[in-house]
């Protein structure tokens, strides 16, 4: 596993730059949202009943202040509709059989706290740095959120030892099929990391599976877009979290096929809102700056268990909006 080194550490551990075990601005902004959305929009997009709980103690934090402004409702239903997504993938996965979840650089993400699968045997695994997982469970701790037995946290210090080794100390079963959960992490890792962890992910058995999200390069996008999203980028790298990897649509279903992923789905920010049944009050305009969220797996059967065309990952002509 030389792949993980230390330019992978920081985006594994959780995307973004840690401070004092706590996670990351953007990864206590995502959850913020995701609480924001529960009570302004009732959590139409996304239900999550602990989301307010676990930021219970954050009241004067300037993100979960941000959060809450009402011109923010188009990122609350981005935030919340790529959960939706991801969580509808994972119970997909466990439609197929798959009883291992893996949820990379969790924060403050409830996922395994709630497990709607875990009558059926999925076991969930949370991927962090060791200190910002102690962090997190004092935080359960202390607003009474419990750790259900089909939770187990692995840390990983990327540092010190691999995301197989992390992941094998802490019970998971490589021989087994798994699925990933992987948001808001791959813009700020490495090219070569975020290969890595999608070869990591597609060497195991048949029927795994990932979710992530990515950005198109800036040169991509019309103008105006591209303005709005240098200004994020810029405030991302004085955060101390610079984005350091783009793909096109069409490149990233290219390296999905290489890897062996032979089916998947890739949908605009926008796109999934909208399935959802939320589209942006300011449809049309940069509101998702070419954010995409994909769902990989490595099988001929579909989400649905329809059959799918062996290497049915999106191609480039069908991606594009």
């Amino acid at each position: 596993m030389g792949w993980v080194a230390r330019g992978v550490s920081r985006g594994l551990e959780g995307g973004r730059a840690m401070r004092a075990g706590r996670p990351s601005t953007t990864a206590r902004g995502a959850a913020a949202f995701r609480a924001a959305h529960q009570e302004l929009e009732g959590g139409r997009v996304f239900h999550d009943p602990l989301a307010l709980r676990v930021l219970a103690a954050d009241a004067d934090d300037p993100a979960l202040e941000a959060a809450f402004r009402p011109e923010r409702e188009d990122v609350r239903l981005s935030v919340a509709a790529r959960a939706r997504f991801a969580e509808d993938a994972v119970a997909a996965a466990v439609a197929r059989g798959v009883r291992q979840a893996v949820v990379l650089g969790a924060g403050l993400d409830t996922f395994g706290c709630r497990n709607p699968h875990a009558a059926e045997g999925l076991r969930v695994f949370e991927v962090d740095h060791p200190a910002t997982q102690e962090w997190k469970r004092g935080r359960l701790a202390a607003v009474g959120i419990p750790v259900p037995a089909s939770l187990t946290f692995a840390p990983v210090d990327f540092e010190r030892q691999s995301l197989a080794d992390g992941l094998g100390a802490a019970g998971f079963d490589p021989a087994r099929p798994a699925f990933f959960v992987w948001l808001g992490v791959v813009p700020y890792l490495t090219r070569t990391a975020v290969l890595g962890t999608l070869g990591f992910i597609a060497a195991l058995p048949n029927g795994s599976g990932v979710v992530f999200d990515y950005g198109e390069p800036p040169d991509a996008l019309p103008p105006e877009q591209r303005a709005v999203h240098e200004a994020r980028a810029a405030w991302a790298a004085r955060a101390g979290e610079p984005f350091l990897s783009f793909f096109t649509p069409g490149e990233l279903a290219a390296e999905l096929r290489r890897l062996r992923f032979s089916a998947g789905e890739d949908i605009r920010y926008r796109d999934l809102t909208a399935r959802y049944g939320s589209a942006h009050r300011t449809a049309g305009d940069h509101a998702d700056l070419g954010a995409h969220v994909i769902h990989a797996w490595t099988e001929d059967q579909g989400p649905s268990g329809g059959s799918r065309r062996r290497r049915g990952v999106p191609s480039d002509s069908s991606d594009r909006p």
